[in-house]
């Protein structure tokens, strides 16, 4: 039985950002769009890294990623902007260093930037989103009593280890990382409440 995802008025947009936009954010872009597409749910989902553009996704991502079925072959690195961080509803970043960039960059982007392992932990802290709540609504929640200050420093709880340069291994350990991460967030903030009626749209119960 497919579970789709609650109807609101949104339709966000959510980036994904690490160092060179050539590992692991697309990985996570990519595990990430697959889950939500196969949940009904309409979102824009960008990758975006903090140094240059226009690099292939390394060959040991991309064949990681065929391993779980998605090609990232075609993939170009692009750095990340003030105004693509702007135009984020939701920033996950892979570890606390890009967070600290994002928010440099894109002051406002603060309440809406988090490490992705960081995310999935205040989620399971404050509750899963509920129906008819927002992405910004959840995000507010999660959000609360957060300092900037407790994102000083690496975090072996809230990085996800960059394995770039490194045995294949380390991609491998990496995307099994993001997947279990996704799949704790999907089911945190887009699967509906199964306690709850569905609202439902020709038939489907979707998230815009």
């Amino acid at each position: 039985m497919t579970t789709l995802c609650w109807v609101t008025s949104e339709r966000p947009e959510l980036l994904v950002l690490c160092t060179g936009n050539t590992c692991r954010s697309p990985m996570a872009q990519a595990l990430l769009a697959r889950s939500l597409t196969a949940l009904g749910c309409e979102v824009v989902i960008r990758s975006a890294g903090m140094l240059g553009e226009g690099e292939p996704a390394r060959p040991e991502a991309v064949s990681v990623m065929a391993g779980y079925g998605i090609d990232i072959s075609a993939h170009r690195s692009r750095k990340v902007t003030a105004e693509v961080l702007d135009r984020a509803d939701l920033t996950l970043a892979m570890a606390r260093e890009h967070v600290r960039h994002a928010v440099v960059t894109a002051p406002a982007a603060w309440p809406r930037t988090f490490t992705l392992a960081e995310l999935v932990r205040r989620g399971l802290a404050v509750g899963p989103r509920g129906p008819g709540e927002s992405l910004s609504g959840w995000l507010a929640r999660a959000q609360a009593g957060r300092q900037r200050a407790a994102l000083l420093g690496n975090s072996a709880t809230d990085d996800v280890a960059d394995p770039a340069g490194g045995p294949l291994p380390g991609y491998e350990h990496a995307a099994a990382v993001l997947s279990q991460l996704i799949d704790r967030l999907v089911e945190l903030c887009w699967e509906p409440d199964r306690s709850e009626p569905a609202r439902r749209t020709d038939g489907l119960t979707r998230y815009r």
